[in-house]
């Protein structure tokens, strides 16, 4: 297996997007980076910081909190391509999007 990120929306509402080894490779870290930030501007997300200044964990869940858990449940392809530009720019196997506790670990 290559990876797994788990967005998760509420208690009873997570998605498990798994990549595994049979699939294509990942993007590198800097494609899925850029992956991200185009996500991040199409979604019309706000940057965190006060400074301005977007962090990769910033992007990962604002990308996921604006695209919103209906983009998750209907568009797979679109969601295999948040988690695989997630494992690659974090360079994780696993990786958990929490929207509701505002975190990424």
């Amino acid at each position: 297996m290559r990876g797994t990120v788990f967005v998760i929306f509420a208690r009873d509402r997570e998605y498990e997007l798994r990549i595994t080894a049979g699939d294509k490779p990942l993007p590198t870290a800097q494609e899925g980076d850029a992956w991200l930030s185009q996500q991040f501007e199409e979604l019309g997300c706000t940057p965190r910081s006060l400074v301005g200044k977007v962090l990769a964990l910033d992007k990962v869940l604002e990308v996921a909190r604006e695209a919103g858990e209906k983009r998750f449940a209907g568009d797979i392809a679109w969601a295999e391509a948040y988690a695989r530009a997630v494992l690659a720019t974090l360079d994780r196997e696993a990786v958990r999007v929490d929207i509701a506790e505002n975190t990424v670990a």
